[in-house]
C-alpha cells in the first residue's frame, strides 16, 4: 500500500507539472528560459529545506548523471511545451519514458510475465486510442523535443532505482541541475517575458510538483522493476488529458473515455498482485 500511495502522489505531480507549464508558456505568462530555470531553483530550495528541517542525516547528495539527466529533461520538456499542447506533450513525453524504461529492464535480464504483457498491451493500445484516430500531426521540432525530455526523464528514473536517501539525493540533483538551468537561461536567445502569475506557476511546478513529487518517485522507485514503473507513468497523459480539458480548456471526447479504461485496466493488470496468482 505504501508504494501505492507514494506511485500515485508522484503520478499526479507529473500531471501537474504539464499543467502548470502549459499553463504559463501557452498564455505569455513567462518566457520558457525562466520558467525552467525558477522551476528548478524552487525545486531546489524547497528539497534543500525538507533535508535539512527532518531528523534523519542526508546519506546521498544526487549525482552528475542523474543532473544532467534531470537538466536535458527540464530543457527538452519546457522548450516543448512552446509547441504543443498539455495532453500530446504528455503523451510524447511518456511514450518515450516506456521505451526507455521497458527496453532497459528487457536488456537488464527482467522477464515479466504473461499477465503483464497483457497489462502493458491494454495500455499502449488505449494511448494509441487516444491519440491516432483523427488527431492531428503536432509540431515535429517540440515533438522531438518532448521525445528526448522523455528519454532523459526514463534515465532518471533508472538511475534512482538504486536510491536509498530520496529526498537527499533528489535535493541534490535539483542543485546540480539548477545550475545547468541558470547556464542554458543566460545563453538562451528567447526574449525574457515575466509576470507574477507566471512565476507563481514555475514555483509551484518547481516547489510541489517537481521537488516534492520527484522526492516520492525516488521513494517508490526501488521497489517497482524498471519496466512497471514505465508502464504504471501510462496513466499520466490520461490524467494530463482530463485535467487540460477541465483546467484549460483543451478538448475532450469519447475516444479519451475509452482510452481511460484501457490505460486504467492496464496499469491495474500490471501492479495488483494478486491479478499475479491467478
Amino acid at each position: 500500500m505504501r508504494v501505492f500511495l507514494l506511485t500515485a502522489a508522484a503520478l499526479i505531480g507529473f500531471a501537474s507539472n504539464s499543467l502548470l507549464t502549459r499553463g504559463a508558456l501557452a498564455t505569455g505568462q513567462l518566457d520558457a528560459a525562466t520558467f525552467m530555470s525558477v522551476r528548478l531553483l524552487t525545486g531546489a530550495l524547497t528539497l534543500w529545506l525538507l533535508a535539512r528541517l527532518r531528523s534523519g542525516p542526508t546519506t546521498e547528495h544526487g549525482s552528475w548523471t542523474s543532473a544532467a539527466a534531470l537538466a536535458g529533461y527540464a530543457i527538452g520538456f519546457t522548450l516543448a511545451y512552446e509547441r504543443i499542447s498539455a495532453s500530446v506533450g504528455a503523451l510524447v513525453l511518456f511514450g518515450a519514458v516506456q521505451i526507455t524504461m521497458i527496453g532497459t529492464g528487457l536488456v537488464r535480464g527482467e522477464r515479466p510475465a504473461r499477465v503483464d504483457w497483457i497489462g502493458v498491451t491494454l495500455a499502449v493500445a488505449g494511448l494509441l486510442v487516444f491519440t491516432v484516430p483523427g488527431a492531428n500531426a503536432p509540431d515535429p521540432l517540440g515533438t522531438a523535443m518532448m521525445a528526448f525530455a522523455g528519454a532523459c526523464w526514463g534515465v532518471y528514473s533508472l538511475a534512482g532505482r538504486g536510491s536509498r536517501d530520496p529526498l537527499g539525493a533528489t535535493a541534490g540533483n535539483f542543485a546540480l541541475a539548477s545550475l545547468a538551468g541558470i547556464a542554458f537561461s543566460a545563453v538562451s536567445l528567447g526574449e525574457m517575458h515575466v509576470t507574477p502569475s507566471g512565476l507563481w506557476l514555475a514555483a509551484a511546478s518547481g516547489s510541489l510538483a517537481s521537488g516534492v513529487g520527484y522526492t516520492l518517485w525516488y521513494s517508490a522507485l526501488p521497489s517497482l522493476a524498471a519496466w512497471r514503473a514505465g508502464v504504471v507513468q501510462m496513466v499520466v497523459p490520461i490524467l494530463t488529458a482530463l485535467a487540460a480539458a477541465a483546467l484549460l480548456g483543451e478538448s475532450i471526447s469519447g475516444r479519451l473515455l475509452v482510452a481511460t479504461g484501457c490505460v486504467t485496466a492496464g496499469v491495474l493488470l500490471t501492479i495488483v498482485p494478486a491479478w499475479h496468482r491467478r
